[in-house]
């Protein structure tokens, strides 16, 4: 166990958790809402410091990231827990049913340990993922200020719920984020995920103001957050943090406690990208559709494909230093320019 960061003492034993937007107060004895920071008289401990669940090389683009670092490797990273309760969750042997269970397992891998995998395998960056980084903060931190000091990035895929005072601490050594904007509802995120939409848009507008990389995911439920209003919202928003914000619209399939829908039709994603493009963002992309056009970057002067994805992989790069080889129009992102002019970085 470590003593937890961002915690207030109370009266009577009590602890106020103030990592992620729920703010716990939680009773001697007890666990906050995450289920894995633990009140003991009067001192608040993460139980999954050092205990990492899953460690994985990842393309980048799995994240998914399509403008960070394209064609490279990451080292994903998660522990158990998570300050969500999502339905859907594709996860949730890892992050809600251990928590469920008061069952906290993990093997003990060191910061150091993570960043020296990390080197060793060619990654270059660290992705906290899989569950919720937030919960796991103290861990994610100190293995990301090891990782900046080796010249590793480091990534955060996130649900976006963390308190800014949280986000602030950790800003200096995050260089990107994918954060999920679940829905552009308070009664969608009160019912499906148990949280609220407010401090999830407030995260992503401070993120920008930090000058961290953010990519947005929307996972695309029939007849749950798929309409053209709601979709159309969503594009505003980003359009708000910035055009060149891509937005990565994902096909649902039924997991978890929602088993009860179909996938998204295809038509359905694609739409969704149409949207978003005729909204004014630069870089929408359609997931969980491998082979669609919609997986690749096209130039948004004018329109030529400037990366052919399938899938994860990089097929063909129409980038010189991080130009439209045909207009020069400059493609928005960090690590574009290193990719080489009409080679393929096909993976393994």
């Amino acid at each position: 166990m470590k003593e937890a960061m961002f915690y207030r003492r109370l009266d009577d034993g009590k602890v106020r958790c103030d990592l992620c937007a729920h703010r716990c107060v939680i009773q001697d004895g007890e666990r906050g809402f995450c289920g894995v920071r633990e009140n003991r008289s009067g001192t608040l401990y993460s139980l999954v410091y050092g205990r990492a669940i899953a460690t994985h090389i990842d393309p980048i683009e799995k994240k998914p990231l399509f403008h960070y670092r394209p064609g490279s490797y990451s080292l994903s990273v998660a522990t158990v827990g998570c300050n969500f309760r999502c339905r859907h969750c594709q996860n949730a042997d890892l992050s809600i049913r251990p928590i469920e269970n008061q069952h906290i397992t993990g093997q003990n891998i060191a910061p150091e340990e993570l960043v020296a995998t990390a080197r060793r395998s060619r990654c270059t960056s660290i992705s906290y993922t899989y569950t919720e980084p937030t919960v796991f903060f103290e861990y994610a931190l100190e293995t990301a200020q090891e990782a900046s000091q080796q010249g590793l990035g480091n990534v955060f895929v996130t649900n976006g719920y963390m308190t800014e005072e949280a986000l602030r601490t950790v800003a200096p050594v995050l260089d990107a984020a994918n954060v999920d904007l679940k829905a552009f509802s308070e009664d969608h995120y009160e019912h499906i995920c148990q949280a609220r939409l407010g401090p999830v848009l407030d995260t992503l507008r401070l993120m920008k103001e930090l000058g961290i990389w953010v990519e947005v995911t929307t996972l695309l439920i029939p007849t749950v957050n798929d309409s053209e209003k709601e979709l159309r919202q969503i594009a505003e928003f980003i359009l708000q943090l910035g055009p060149e914000v891509p937005w990565h619209i994902s096909r649902f399939y039924p997991a978890f406690r929602m088993n009860d829908l179909p996938p998204t039709s295809a038509e359905s994603v694609r739409r969704g990208r149409e949207i978003g493009l005729e909204t004014g963002l630069k870089y929408v992309y359609t997931g969980n559709l491998p082979g669609d056009d919609g997986e690749s970057t096209f130039c948004p002067q004018c329109g030529q494909r400037v990366l052919h994805r399938y899938g994860y992989v990089i097929e063909e790069s129409q980038l010189q230093q991080g130009r439209c080889s045909q207009c020069q129009t400059v493609i928005d992102g960090i690590g574009l320019e290193t990719l080489p002019h009409q080679l393929g970085t096909k993976k393994e």
